[in-house]
């Protein structure tokens, strides 16, 4: 009945097995398609954010616009497409409020998977707060017997306790990267080892700023090489971008990375502002998943949810990312 078929559609000059192919292709490409549209929740304003897979599915939690809200915001999906809105109990700006918090509202999460737990860092009245789950969705709790934070306002002083990241190198170790400046200038970068429990330290901070750094640290590993990633300019406007330094350890020392910054304001793409992301793998290839800025007139600072591929080419250096209102997911 196929042959019968084809033979109709394509001329019979066609050698039969080739059309045959050609159609199990197009059949396998079409019900496969992935079409990814820029930004991801459109009408919904978020920023910051962090990734995690569960059984098949992945997690978005993000910063609610403008300038935070009282919760996160939480997405499900497991094609990219199709999206969950959802909820979890914690962190709030009620429950992660202490005697040296400031008003900042719920901020920036991350969320890593270590075997049968989940761990986020979020920063909330400037100050980064620790919670563990056994599932993506919760119930969350303050990792933390007494209920404190784990990093607080003024535990550097002149520097900006937010925008905490959780890498797990490959022997299993955690460590905790944070910080930003004050003011929009001298942002800086701090790192420390974290103990099996995921809230203690193994030994003292260090600064390990890398070139021109500001805020939204984040660390890849490939091919024993540590890419440190971090957002650069202010993120109220165009001068945001997300660049790169390269390291052999999670401690540096850092040299800035060939196409750095690889993703920049681009007006004529509709791009302004892009920064604080995560990346992932998905089917083999590397994605980006930042925000960039909505632009408008009013006062109040919205930005939007973004996602684009990734590439590195054989010398290991990161390309220039490429954004597409919409995209095929590979």
């Amino acid at each position: 009945m196929l042959k019968d078929l084809m033979h109709k559609i394509i001329p019979f000059k066609f050698p039969i097995c080739i059309a045959l192919n050609l159609l199990s292709i197009f059949i396998y490409v079409g019900a496969k398609a992935q079409i990814v549209n820029n930004p991801l929740f459109n009408g919904f304003y978020a920023a910051d954010p962090t990734i995690v897979r569960y059984k098949g599915e992945f997690y978005v939690y993000a910063t609610k616009d403008p300038w935070g809200g009282d919760d996160l915001a939480v997405f499900k999906t497991k094609d990219f497409t199709t999206w969950q809105q959802k909820q979890i109990n914690w962190p709030t700006k009620e429950q992660c409020t202490s005697a040296t918090s400031q008003k900042a509202k719920v901020w920036a999460p991350s969320v890593v998977r270590i075997k049968s737990k989940f761990y986020m860092y979020v920063s909330v009245g400037s100050e980064i707060w620790a919670g563990v789950a056994d599932s993506p969705l919760g119930p969350w709790k303050n990792i933390k017997p007494d209920n404190s934070p784990l990093i607080i306002s003024d535990f550097v002083n002149g520097y900006h306790m937010i925008d905490a990241e959780c890498f797990v190198d490959d022997d299993g170790q955690a460590y905790l990267y944070w910080g930003s400046g004050l003011n929009w200038v001298n942002g800086r970068c701090f790192v420390v080892k974290l103990k099996p429990d995921m809230y203690h330290f193994e030994d003292n901070p260090q600064d390990v700023t890398p070139p021109h750094y500001f805020e939204a640290p984040y660390m890849y590993k490939r091919n024993g090489k540590y890419y440190l990633m971090y957002s650069n300019g202010k993120a109220i406007d165009s001068t945001y971008n997300i660049r790169y330094a390269i390291g052999n350890s999670p401690y540096g020392p850092w040299k800035e990375g060939v196409n750095s910054p690889i993703l920049s304001t681009a007006a004529k793409d509709n791009v302004i502002g892009p920064g604080h992301h995560t990346i992932f793998t998905y089917n083999n290839q590397l994605y980006i998943l930042f925000h960039k800025i909505f632009p408008e007139k009013k006062d109040d600072f919205l930005r939007q949810l973004c996602l684009a591929k990734i590439e590195i080419d054989k010398e290991g250096n990161m390309k220039q990312v490429k954004y597409e209102e919409r995209f095929r997911l590979k």
